[in-house]
C-alpha cells in the first residue's frame, strides 16, 4: 500500500452493561503523534504500556508488567501514584530522558512489594536515582536491573556512594549495556555484592 497516506476509521463495540470505560489521548508534539488508550474497567490485562502523565488513575491488581513514555517529565508523586495503582506490578520500565523538574523535594518513599525487574537503560539519571536512592524507594530483594555501565557508574560515584549502597546490594542480577569496561570491575563486584553481572553491547535508542 505504497501510495496509501491517510487512514479514515470508525470503531464500534459492544460492552456489558455494568463495565465503566476508560479512554483517554496524548499527543506527543515533537514526533507529531497522538496515542489513544480505550479500555473496560475493571482491568484484567497483565500489562499496561507506555502511561505518560495523563494516566487517569485506578486501581489494578491484574498488571504485573508496566511500561512509562511521556516527552513531558515525570515528577515524583506520579511514581508513587504508580506504585498504588499497581500493586502487583513485577516489571517496570521507563523511558523517559527529560530531567524531573522537583527532584530535590520530600515525599513517602516509594513502596514497591512485588517488583523483581527494573529497566532504566533509556531513563535520564535522576530517574535512576529514584529507584536506586534507599530514603526515595524500598526495593525488595533479588531484583534484576538493566542500566547503562556510565549511568550505574555516576549515580554511585565509581561505585563507593553511600546512598545508594543499600538498594544495589538487593539486586541479584544486574544487566550493564556497554563494551566491558574493567577498570572499575573490582569495585563494582564489592558494591553489587550478591549480583550476577552481565555485559551487552549498547542498544539503539
Amino acid at each position: 500500500m505504497i501510495r496509501l497516506n491517510k487512514i479514515t476509521f470508525n470503531i464500534r463495540s459492544i460492552i456489558l452493561r455494568g463495565n465503566q470505560i476508560i479512554s483517554c489521548i496524548n499527543y506527543f508534539p515533537k514526533t507529531n503523534e497522538c496515542h489513544c488508550y480505550i479500555y473496560s474497567y475493571s482491568y484484567t490485562l497483565t500489562y499496561y504500556n507506555d502511561i505518560t502523565n495523563n494516566f487517569p488513575g485506578g486501581l489494578f491488581k491484574c498488571v504485573r508488567k508496566v511500561s512509562l513514555y511521556d516527552e513531558c517529565p515525570f515528577e515524583y508523586e506520579f511514581f508513587l501514584q504508580i506504585a498504588q495503582s499497581f500493586p502487583f506490578m513485577k516489571k517496570l520500565t521507563v523511558h523517559k530522558r527529560k530531567s524531573q523538574n522537583n527532584d530535590n523535594q520530600q515525599w513517602s518513599i516509594i513502596e514497591c512489594f512485588h517488583l523483581t525487574e527494573l529497566d532504566l537503560v533509556r531513563t535520564h539519571e535522576n530517574y535512576i536515582e529514584e529507584f536506586i536512592i534507599n530514603n526515595k524507594t524500598h526495593l525488595l530483594n533479588n531484583v534484576t536491573l538493566h542500566i547503562t555501565y556510565k549511568s550505574s557508574q555516576r549515580i554511585t560515584h565509581n561505585f563507593t556512594g553511600d546512598a545508594t549502597r543499600i538498594n544495589c546490594s538487593k539486586i541479584d542480577y544486574i544487566v550493564l549495556y556497554s563494551k566491558p569496561e574493567f577498570f572499575f570491575f573490582e569495585y563494582l563486584k564489592d558494591y553489587f555484592p550478591h549480583a550476577e553481572i552481565v555485559w551487552l553491547l549498547p542498544i539503539m535508542t
